[in-house]
């Protein structure tokens, strides 16, 4: 019997972010018959990411004989334009195309910031979808009136095996934590401002401070991640050049590997202030609570639908101070942040793993293809 056929529209690394992380995680996977012989699917790419070759990618679509299209789409203007001419291409083919929003910024990319023609497209696109996936409950409503709700599907995200601490691992981390007189603070993402980075930077510098008053060490703060701009870099640097934070500051650079397995080993706090507008579910603080750190982040995208406040660590509801949040911060004594910690461990590995994940992809494209 022959496999079903899906052919994966999307973008796919480099350059590594939560997206083509994701993208490359299912491609990968035990799903895919040329990874595993008993995989249920045949899988086979078009990689969007480099627009260059946009026309022989359109090519590939046209030959491909593949039973479902499921695609990643863009959140931006320009992006959109490059998915509309898909949508277009797989609905005079009569193609099965099923889309996966890494985000929450599409609806209002569509509403508010797009011209009437192309809004209108849109709206018109979505509708003949065989359904659309977004990462969590609370995003649902980015489609509501688009398509109809039963073809609204929430698929989380998930961590990847190879970034999660083994059982002995852990239990050796949280056996040290009750002595730790220095907790490390862990950043971990692409350098863009507003995914918070500089939220993180004024806690180092807040440190310094209360330090230089007389108090002793207790946080020190690591940052990883990749700098796409000259501008994000020269900030990072000035600022820990500027308020003297180099013996508070840590910078890893891009890491992977048994080096960021050594980050989420040694780390006890996961800090992601983010207000980054395509914000959907960020894999790194799955990772974070998989591997044991108490979080602080903000109740923006579908981050509410998996950090809770007092329940997985700090949310910022509102503009907050530095100050307040680190006050927050300094007065949690370590066994209440252990209790946390654990019930971060047990929630994410309950229902954030790759098994977990891969099993929820595999149902709905065979539920999708029949």
């Amino acid at each position: 019997m022959s496999k079903k056929k899906i052919c994966f529209i999307a973008q796919f690394p480099p350059p590594m972010h939560g997206l083509s992380k994701a993208v490359e995680t299912l491609y990968n996977s035990v799903l895919n018959s040329a990874v595993n012989p008993d995989g249920e699917f045949e899988f086979e790419k078009v990689d969007i990411a480099n627009n260059k070759i946009f026309l022989k990618n359109l090519l590939k679509i046209i030959k491909s004989k593949a039973d479902l299209f499921y695609f990643t789409i863009s959140q931006t203007k320009g992006g959109n334009l490059r998915d509309l001419v898909i949508f277009k291409l797989l609905e005079l083919q009569h193609k099965k195309c099923l889309i996966h929003l890494h985000g929450g910024y599409y609806r209002q990319l569509v509403d508010n910031d797009m011209a009437s023609w192309q809004r209108k497209a849109n709206y018109k696109a979505i509708k003949k979808l065989v359904g659309v996936i977004v990462l969590s409950k609370s995003l649902k409503k980015i489609f509501e009136g688009m398509i109809c709700d039963d073809k609204i599907f929430v698929v989380e995200n998930c961590v990847d095996d190879q970034y999660l601490l083994s059982d002995q691992e852990i239990e050796e981390k949280l056996a040290t934590l009750e002595n730790k007189k220095i907790l490390h603070v862990l950043w971990l993402s692409n350098f863009i401002k507003s995914k918070g980075y500089p939220f993180v930077l004024e806690m180092a510098k807040t440190e310094k401070k209360r330090v230089d008053a007389g108090g002793e060490k207790r946080f020190h703060f690591d940052f990883a991640g990749n700098f796409f701009e000259d501008s994000e870099r020269d900030y990072f640097e000035n600022f820990i050049k500027n308020n003297q934070l180099d013996e508070y500051v840590t910078y890893h650079g891009i890491v992977g590997g048994e080096e960021k397995r050594k980050l989420l080993k040694e780390c006890y706090i996961f800090a992601l202030p983010t207000r980054y507008p395509n914000e959907g579910q960020p894999i790194s603080i799955l990772e974070a609570m998989g591997n044991g750190m108490f979080i602080i982040t903000t109740d923006h995208a579908g981050i509410p639908d998996v950090v809770e406040d007092g329940v997985n660590g700090i949310v910022i509801r509102d503009v907050k101070r530095v100050s307040e949040i680190y006050k927050d911060l300094e007065q949690l004594a370590n066994p209440e942040m252990l209790k946390i910690i654990n019930n971060n461990i047990n929630y994410c590995r309950q229902n954030f793993t790759e098994k977990i994940y891969l099993f929820r992809m595999e149902n709905k494209f065979g539920s999708i293809i029949g």
